[in-house]
């Protein structure tokens, strides 16, 4: 499982930014600018943006970020990392190759995680969520800050199915027509439909040790942020 989702993420890595935009037309571009003004709300200067992809959510940060403050993006895969080095404001952010359950730092390291748009990547089940999110909560400070944004499930079931339809009938070939990876985009609107609603998502931050969780959804609850605290 793990080598064909890398091997997907380096086949569509050239496009997957234009793919994302386009997909939800700019949107996540203003959520993620949402997300990273509800990270930097985290104390300390050590940041982590973990599955980082292209490095949208880091330049985020970076941008909001006093100086002297240390950003680090971890990925698996290679050409997505990349595709971070390559942005001209990047000079001030570092980039890590290493798994997201197995990240290489000490126990009490890092004030602020970030994950954007990858936790369904790292949800082949219940158990294997809560294993990463526990290696996030390990890495943390006492008091440190993990935001996570996510698509979502609408709380109406109207809006739900709609969106539901509109992941399966674009997509995949949308995806497809752009990046030219059928695997890529067909994993990817599988993984969309059967990600966990906010509430449950909360609940599974609570049981690998997270307090103070809140979340806040986005268009009609197509896409969520959630904040917890070690």
């Amino acid at each position: 499982m793990r080598k064909s989702v890398q091997k997907i993420f380096s086949e569509v890595a050239e496009s997957y930014q234009l793919v994302n935009h386009v997909l939800t037309f700019g949107l996540d571009i203003l959520w993620r600018k949402k997300a990273a003004r509800e990270a930097v709300k985290a104390s300390g200067s050590f940041w982590l943006d973990v599955c980082s992809g292209t490095g949208e959510m880091a330049l985020n940060l970076s941008r909001l970020a006093e100086k002297g403050n240390k950003i680090v993006t971890v990925d698996f895969c290679q050409p997505m990392l990349a595709k971070t080095s390559e942005k001209k404001k990047a000079a001030n952010i570092s980039s890590i190759l290493a798994e997201a359950r197995h990240l290489p730092f000490p126990d009490e390291t890092l004030d602020l995680i970030t994950i954007s748009f990858a936790t369904r990547n790292i949800n082949p089940s219940r158990e294997r969520l809560k294993t990463h999110l526990k290696e996030f909560y390990r890495v943390l400070k006492p008091g440190g800050r993990f935001v996570n944004l996510e698509t979502s499930q609408p709380f109406s079931k109207i809006i739900q199915r709609l969106f539901h339809i509109y992941v399966k009938v674009a997509v995949k070939p949308i995806g497809f027509l752009i990046s030219g990876s059928k695997a890529g985009y067909s994993y990817l609107a599988f993984t969309i439909p059967r990600f966990l609603p906010p509430e449950e998502f909360s609940s599974v931050l609570h049981k690998a040790g997270f307090a103070r969780v809140t979340h806040r959804s986005l268009f009609l609850g197509v896409s969520a942020i959630h904040t917890a605290i070690k």
